[in-house]
């Protein structure tokens, strides 16, 4: 599907009673196999890796990793993937690595105190020769580099004159980064880290920084929907997830998805938005088969 993604507007009386308009920015209608954010985010770096073999970083469950693995598939190029987790090296592959696997990606495990310096240059250079992969180009965990953060700029861009608030699920920050970048002034953008940890605050202003030369856009993140942290997806979750997806017909994702979304619902209820507010729920992903 071409760029712009679709904007859908829903009718859900949790909204509705509050005078609000709940849009979706569908973004994983933008490729059948790479999803969303993923898309905007790769795209870029794949094009300046320039046929040289992609090498980046995740953990067990890393959807980063299974798009990666997908995008080498789709563009003939080679992907190494290093997998936090030493220990995973000797057991069968989970359903995310599995899939990596099958789309070619070739798997490197190292342990978790290597996995934590990975950016620092000296570990850097030797995992990339341990992988047997030292000509690679590199992209961090999350996908979230300067060239990313231009590449979902666009969502922002895309957006200008349809929400007053912009809500997206945060990962590693890039998205959230590049999507306030791209706002109209009177627009603000809100994340919801599904990670634990407070530390994203300071990673997206880095990005920023990296990027444009200072901050750009207006931003706040909400920390309260985690869950409990990265692939933590309890049973209340799930049936939030399911209720939605009944609602709607529109299928949620759950590691990313389903926890902004619920922390959207949360705040309409909480009455954190103006009467009539128009809210826009970035859809950055869908459920893995």
């Amino acid at each position: 599907m071409p760029l712009p993604s679709p904007l859908q507007e829903l009718a859900d009386p949790r909204f509705a009673r509050r005078s609000l308009r709940l849009l979706l920015k569908r973004d994983d209608l933008i490729h059948p196999d790479l999803i969303g954010n993923k898309w905007r985010k790769l795209v870029p770096n794949l094009d300046a890796a320039a046929g040289r073999p992609i090498l980046t970083f995740g953990g067990a469950y890393s959807n980063h990793l299974r798009a990666t693995a997908t995008a080498g598939r789709l563009l003939g190029l080679p992907t190494v993937g290093v997998v936090r987790g030493q220990e995973l090296a000797g057991r069968p592959l989970n359903p995310s690595l599995a899939h990596c696997a099958a789309n070619g990606m070739r798997l490197h495990f190292v342990d978790r105190t290597t996995y934590r310096h990975k950016t620092d240059p000296d570990t850097l250079t030797a995992v990339l020769r341990a992988a047997g992969a030292e000509d690679a180009y590199v992209v961090p965990e999350g996908g979230s580099n300067p060239l990313a953060v231009r590449g979902c700029r666009a969502l922002g861009e895309e957006l200008r004159g349809h929400a007053d608030v912009v809500v997206v699920a945060c990962g590693t920050g890039g998205t959230l980064a590049g999507l306030a970048a791209g706002l109209a002034p009177e627009q603000r953008a809100l994340g919801v880290p599904v990670l634990k940890g407070g530390f994203l605050d300071a990673e997206i202003r880095a990005l920023q920084d990296l990027t444009f030369g200072g901050p750009r856009g207006s931003w706040t993140l909400d920390d309260r929907f985690h869950f409990g942290g990265y692939a933590r997806t309890p049973p209340e979750l799930h049936a939030f997830a399911d209720d939605f997806e009944a609602r709607h017909d529109v299928p949620v994702e759950r590691l990313y998805v389903a926890k902004m979304l619920y922390g959207l619902v949360t705040l309409a209820e909480e009455g954190a938005f103006a009467n009539g507010t128009t809210v826009a729920a970035v859809i950055t992903g869908r459920p893995f088969p």
